[in-house]
């Protein structure tokens, strides 16, 4: 993950590990570092990422978080030009299922159009790091293409129109459904993300040997992402849980 501690396994499960990191976040200096061939070298057909059925798309949005949370939890939809509002909250929470571009830039998998990765932000994220991920699927939707992507989110981040994370920002990723990598094959493992300005992954302990938090810094124009695995999913059942090694 990062490049002065212990360098991770590259077993097919730490590289699935490796991938999913990748994915759940904008961990583009992660991806960097384990280069992986261009599986998905393009953006696939648009209608490849969308999710037939409405109503099964916010069934696997609000899997992502307890039912005590995503009840009340506004709901978002793929649509034709971004993600719409298909159900009004109380409780400042929005949830949402993720597609791939929402992965680090260099990722092998950034055009995966499989991917489903169920994901619910509390009030701090969905104020200060998901109108990064709104814009970018606007840019995904609208053509514009990732080189284009990356100077358009480097401008933003310098205007201020993009801003670092709130303190306290963190989303639930608990859900026992969705695919979040081709290395995971599935959903993986439920964890909580935190969402923190570059720079505070050592404050955290992220990613040293025995931690629980993983993760690494992201880029200057980016949020980092760290994540602790937890042993339950959302519906309260027993998860397999393999802890946080490296």
């Amino acid at each position: 993950m990062t490049g002065h501690h212990d360098r991770p396994d590259r077993s097919p499960k730490k590289r699935g590990l490796t991938s999913l990191l990748c994915v759940l976040g904008f961990l583009g200096v992660a991806a960097a570092q384990d280069k992986k061939p261009a599986l998905y070298p393009a953006m696939a057909p648009v209608e490849q990422y969308r999710i037939a059925d409405r109503q099964g798309e916010i069934a696997l949005a609000r899997s992502a978080a307890p039912p005590s949370i995503s009840a009340d939890a506004e709901v978002l939809v793929l649509g034709t030009q971004g993600y719409e509002t298909a159900v009004r909250g109380k409780n400042g929470f929005v949830c949402f299922v993720e597609r791939s571009w929402t992965a680090g830039f260099e990722d092998a998998q950034f055009w995966n159009p499989k991917l489903r990765a169920p994901n619910c932000f509390n009030p701090p994220a969905v104020r200060s790091v998901l109108p990064q991920y709104l814009k970018r699927t606007e840019w995904v939707l609208a053509g514009v293409d990732k080189a284009q992507m990356i100077d358009k989110s480097r401008a933003a981040m310098a205007s201020h129109a993009f801003s670092a994370p709130e303190p306290g920002s963190f989303s639930f990723m608990l859900s026992k459904q969705g695919y979040v990598s081709d290395d995971a094959d599935g959903p993986w493992q439920p964890h909580v993300m935190f969402f923190v300005p570059p720079g505070q992954a050592a404050a955290w302990g992220a990613g040293l040997k025995g931690s629980p938090v993983l993760g690494t810094d992201g880029g200057s124009f980016e949020p980092t992402v760290l994540f602790i695995p937890v042993p339950r999913w959302s519906d309260g059942s027993p998860a397999p849980y393999h802890g946080a090694s490296h």
